[in-house]
C-alpha cells in the first residue's frame, strides 16, 4: 500500500510530510548546541570588549530562531522557486561585495562587511549557497542541452566570484567556493584532460596566495612552524581539549574562553571540548555528518540532474565548513576564520547557511507526496 496515497492533503501537510524530518531535527540539536555553548562562550569576550555580560549570547539566541523560521521558508519552495531565489540573492550578494571594495571597513587587512541600517553583512557568506545552485542549474543546462553555453556561464560566474574575493581579500573563501565549484563540475561529467588541468590550476593558485598575501603566508608558517599569536590560539585550544578530557570540567568552568578572543566564534569547538568533554565533541561531529551523509542518500535517488549538483554543492559547503573550523581547532591545518554551521556566533553566517540548508530540504522533499510537484 502506498505510504502517501491520501489525495485530499492540505498544502501544509503535504508539505511537512515531504520534509526530511529527521535532518529538520539534526540542524535543530545543532542550534540548540549553538544556544549553550553561546552562553558558555560569550561573557568573557564581552566584558573584554567592553559590553554587557551577555551581549554576543543574546543576540546569538535572537539570530537562530529567525534563521530557522527562515530555513523551513526556504524549505516550502519548489525547485523553481529554489533557482530564482537563488539568482535574486547572488545578484544581491555580489552587489554588495562590490561595494565592500570603496566603503567597507577594513578589520585585520580585509574589507569584507558592509554596513546596512546599521547592521553589518558580509556579502560573500550569501554568495556561496547561491553560487552553488546557479552553478548546478548552469552544468545542468550544459550536459542535458549539449551545448556550451551553461559550461562558459559557469566558469565566467566562477571567475567573477573568485575575483571579488582575492579583492577583498578572502582566500579561505576562495578555497572553499573552489572546492564547491570543481565537485559539482566534476560530477557534472568533467572530461578528465580538464580534471587534471584544474587540478594544477588550483595547486598553481595556492602557491599564488602563499606568496602574495602575507596574511596567508603567516598562517601557514606558523602551522609548520608555530609561532605568534594564531599559534597561541591553537595552543590554548589544545589544552583546552586536553583538560576536558572525556566528560569536560563542566558548564561554565572552563577558562580557554577567557584568553581567547575568538572563543565564542572561529574557536568555540574549544569551548565544547574543555566544559563538556570528548562526548560533546563527538556527538557535534556525528551530527554533522548524520546531515551530510543523509542528504547525500536522498538526493541521489533523485534523477533530476540540477537537483543532485545543487544539494552535492550546497552539502559540500555545510560539510567543509564544518571540517575546516574542527581541524584548524585541532591545529590539523592553518587556521581560517570559519565559523561553525549553527554553533558559533555571527549573523552573516548562520542566514546564509540557514538559506542554503533550506534550499537542500525544499530539493530532497520527498517526490512521492502531493504538493510536492517539479
Amino acid at each position: 500500500m502506498n505510504t502517501y496515497s491520501r489525495t485530499n492533503l492540505s498544502l501544509l501537510g503535504g508539505w511537512w510530510l515531504s520534509l526530511d524530518r529527521w535532518n529538520i531535527a539534526a540542524l535543530i540539536a545543532l542550534a540548540a548546541v549553538g544556544a549553550v555553548l553561546g552562553m558558555a562562550a560569550s561573557p568573557p569576550v564581552a566584558e573584554h570588549l567592553g559590553k554587557d555580560t551577555f551581549y554576543f549570547a543574546q543576540r546569538h539566541i535572537i539570530f537562530l530562531p529567525i534563521a530557522l523560521a527562515g530555513l523551513l521558508a526556504v524549505s516550502a519552495l519548489k525547485p523553481q522557486g529554489v533557482r530564482i531565489l537563488a539568482l535574486a540573492v547572488f545578484a544581491g550578494a555580489l552587489g554588495f561585495m562590490a561595494l565592500t571594495l570603496v566603503t567597507g571597513a577594513e578589520i585585520k587587512g580585509a574589507t569584507r562587511w558592509v554596513s546596512i541600517a546599521g547592521f553589518s553583512l558580509q556579502p560573500s557568506e550569501f554568495v556561496k549557497p547561491s553560487f552553488a545552485v546557479l552553478s548546478a542549474w548552469l552544468f545542468a543546462r550544459w550536459r542535458l542541452g549539449d551545448n556550451f553555453t551553461g559550461y562558459a556561464l559557469a566558469i565566467g560566474l566562477y571567475v567573477l566570484v573568485v575575483l571579488l574575493l582575492l579583492a577583498q581579500p578572502d582566500v579561505g573563501m576562495t578555497i572553499l567556493v573552489s572546492i564547491i565549484w570543481g565537485t559539482q563540475f566534476f560530477l557534472a561529467g568533467l572530461p578528465m584532460l580538464l580534471v587534471i588541468a584544474i587540478g594544477v590550476l588550483f595547486l598553481a593558485g595556492g602557491v599564488f596566495a602563499y606568496f602574495q598575501f602575507a596574511h596567508v603566508q603567516a598562517r601557514i608558517d606558523m602551522f609548520l612552524d608555530p609561532s605568534g599569536e594564531e599559534a597561541y590560539q591553537v595552543a590554548r585550544s589544545l589544552e583546552a581539549f586536553r583538560g576536558g578530557g572525556i566528560f569536560g570540567v563542566g558548564p561554565g568552568e572552563g577558562h580557554v574562553k577567557e584568553v581567547l578572543p575568538d572563543a565564542h566564534a572561529d574557536f568555540i569547538f574549544a569551548v565544547a571540548g574543555e566544559e563538556f568533554g570528548l562526548l560533546m565533541t563527538l556527538m557535534v561531529v556525528a551530527l554533522f555528518a548524520f546531515i551530510v551523509l543523509r542528504g547525500f542518500i536522498r538526493v541521489f535517488r533523485d534523477q533530476d540532474l540540477f537537483t543532485q549538483l545543487a544539494v552535492a554543492g550546497l552539502l559540500v559547503q555545510f560539510g567543509l565548513q564544518a571540517i575546516i573550523n574542527m581541524a584548524s581547532t585541532l591545529n590539523l591545518m592553518p587556521t581560517k576564520g570559519m565559523t561553525l554551521p549553527f554553533i558559533s556566533y555571527g549573523g552573516s553566517s548562520m542566514f546564509a547557511l540557514a538559506l542554503g540548508m533550506g534550499m537542500v530540504l525544499a530539493l530532497t522533499r520527498d517526490s512521492r507526496v502531493p504538493g510536492r510537484p517539479r
